[in-house]
């Protein structure tokens, strides 16, 4: 008898990269923030599959990409030509080496034996529903999921994201310093790490992020920062995690303007080998004069983040997180990252996975 994996409600579902019919290697956990219908049907080539997929689409108020998402999982390569993306709310992987399959456990373990699927997921990725493919109509499916309370009180009640929220980090001098430093020396685009065959990679795309940084480089100035750092943050962090900041990386300057359409999409800090050592991420507003531009974590609901002048919001570097457009002005904020000594040296032994383009690190 095949031998499969067994999910159950409550479960986190598994992340997975895979290529999907408009993306060479979609994150799956970047969807995050909404209810999410997996379908693992194998192959469309069927009359009744073709009317589930065709239910579903029908359901456009419900699969908006807001309230929920409908992502289709194929493993026929016949599919290609016969799935297409809608967008917003559908989308299809084509998961011809059954990978996610196999996560999942619409693939047995132990040979080519295959089942069929429904999962639907919370906004923070756990199941909430499992359910056979065959037995369990689409009309149904989409019922359930048009019944659930708005993604942001889906535990009950309004959800928080886990994070710090601390005023009087830097004082107003110390914010205007940094933004004359900025105005003064300009800022270059600013990109974001990618694992590419196996490098981690520094790309750009301004889809997906838009902002310009400055690097701060006066050793004294660097000091300043610092002290802040670790007399205001750094006890807050061992209260609340019990976790010993040490170390900081990249003294950065980043300024989103509403010209350039200043944003970054939903993203985790730490999903590559050359981040792997990072442990919170720091967010220090340097001024207020802007509108748009927030912290936002979708797991967590639509709420937003803007702290005032001088103030930080910290939280874990495996939080997805994102900043909402400038609409108005420009955002400047001090982003660094902190880690230990044990990630340091972590940090040390993947410089062996680091592009050419990307600076080795040596702990000490």
């Amino acid at each position: 008898m095949a031998r499969f994996r067994n999910l159950q409600v409550g479960d986190p579902a598994p992340w997975f990269r895979q290529r999907s019919a408009a993306q060479p290697s979609y994150t799956f956990d970047t969807a995050a923030g909404r209810y999410i219908v997996l379908a693992f049907f194998a192959s469309a080539v069927e009359a009744r599959t073709r009317a589930a997929l065709a239910a579903l689409a029908s359901a456009g108020d419900v699969f908006d990409d807001v309230h929920a998402s409908f992502f289709g999982v194929s493993n026929d390569p016949a599919d290609e030509a016969r799935l297409s993306e809608r967008y917003p709310g559908y989308r299809y992987f084509l998961d011809f080496d059954a990978v996610v399959a196999l996560l999942y456990g619409a693939k047995a373990e132990d040979g080519d034996v295959f089942r069929r699927l429904w999962f639907v997921l919370d906004p923070a990725l756990r199941i909430v529903r499992v359910a056979p493919f065959d037995s369990v109509a689409a009309e149904e499916i989409v019922a359930f999921v048009r019944g659930l309370p708005p993604p942001g009180r889906h535990g009950g009640a309004e959800a928080m994201a886990p994070v710090l929220q601390l005023a009087n980090v830097f004082e107003p001098e110390l914010c205007r310093q940094l933004i004359d430093l900025y105005e003064t020396e300009g800022g270059e685009d600013s990109g974001f790490m990618r694992e590419v065959n196996g490098k981690t990679v520094l790309v750009t795309d301004a889809a997906h992020k838009r902002r310009r940084d400055c690097i701060v480089s006066d050793g004294k100035l660097i000091a300043a920062l610092q002290e802040r750092v670790r007399r205001r943050i750094v006890p807050e962090i061992a209260k609340v995690h019990q976790f010993q900041a040490t170390r900081m990386e990249r003294y950065l300057i980043g300024c989103y303007t509403a010209e350039d359409g200043g944003h970054f999409r939903p993203h985790r800090d730490n999903t590559t080998k050359g981040t792997a050592h990072r442990r919170f991420a720091v967010s220090i507003n340097l001024n207020a004069e802007f509108e748009g531009g927030e912290l936002c974590f979708p797991e967590y609901g639509p709420r937003t983040f803007k702290p005032a002048p001088g103030a930080a919001v910290v939280f874990s570097c495996s939080l997805l997180h994102a900043v909402t457009k400038v609409t108005r002005g420009r955002r400047y904020a001090f982003l660094p990252f902190l880690y230990d000594d044990a990630a340091a040296e972590l940090r040390e032994r993947n410089n062996q996975f680091l592009d050419a383009g990307v600076g080795a690190y040596r702990k000490d």
